[in-house]
């Protein structure tokens, strides 16, 4: 089960009005590509309903929530426009890069050396510094709470919801995360913005096999990765995420965690 970012309209993320990364990929090469939910299931296999229909559920959940989270003594806060046709972005960090990006922050916020290198399909949330700052209640960050979806919300609060689809999840804000890949970015690496929107296309995981010109796979000579380093892999998932975090507010759409 891999892992997208997707950042854009839950009118257009409900409507499976977009593709991920790995699916644009599959057409672009004439690859057939079937996306399976966490259940087994076919992803087209789920219930439909019109765009209209969609739109209409998720205006009335995002309505509830803005009400429902907003201070008495502060101006409720503006709803975010929905609809079935406002661009949106999405990359694929899957689960190995994010758990190294949580272990950079974890390493460098209790100074503590990070490891050069991570296992391939490894169990991140049982390594102790990550677990330490999962369970350190005066470093609260939604990334190593559980958080999967956050809202296009100037001020940096989560807190615990039905989605639209009546699944309870950990929500955040926009402005939280970037307060947080703000001080991610000043413990870690202090990088410039156009360093680190490179880093997607220039760090990431280790090649493990090739495609060839009759567009068949390959791995001829090329021995299988069983680990990555874990710098390479954190900046190329920070880079994702604040190339989510970016476009969420300059469109004023939510970033979720796909998988």
């Amino acid at each position: 089960m891999g892992l997208d970012l997707y950042a854009g309209t839950l009118t257009r993320y409900y409507s499976h009005n977009w593709k991920t990364i790995t699916q644009q990929w599959a057409e672009e090469n004439g690859w057939s590509f079937q996306k399976i939910t966490p259940d087994g299931e076919a992803a087209d296999n789920e219930e439909e309903l019109s765009p209209a229909e969609i739109q209409a559920a998720v205006e009335n959940w995002r309505d509830q929530i803005l009400s429902a989270i907003s201070q008495p003594d502060k101006p409720p806060y503006a709803p975010w426009p929905e609809d079935n046709e406002k661009p949106y972005y999405t990359d694929k960090p899957d689960w190995d890069a994010f758990g190294a990006m949580l272990l950079v922050a974890a390493c460098h916020t209790y100074k503590e050396p990070v490891p050069p290198t991570v296992e391939k399909d490894w169990d991140f949330m049982e390594n102790p510094m990550i677990a330490r700052l999962a369970g350190d209640n005066e470093q609260v960050w939604s990334l190593f709470r559980g958080v999967t979806w956050w809202l296009p919300l100037a001020d940096a609060f989560f807190f615990q919801a039905p989605l639209p689809t009546d699944n309870t999840a950990a929500i955040a804000t926009v402005g939280g995360l970037r307060k947080e890949l703000e001080k991610l970015n000043q413990l870690a690496w202090q990088a410039d913005e156009d360093t680190i929107l490179a880093w997607a296309d220039t760090e990431g995981y280790p090649i493990d096999g090739a495609i060839e010109a009759d567009g068949h796979y390959s791995k001829a000579e090329i021995p299988e990765h069983t680990q990555y380093d874990t710098q390479s892999l954190a900046k190329f998932a920070f880079s994702m995420f604040w190339r989510a975090m970016r476009f969420a507010e300059d469109q004023q759409v939510p970033i979720l965690l796909d998988y």
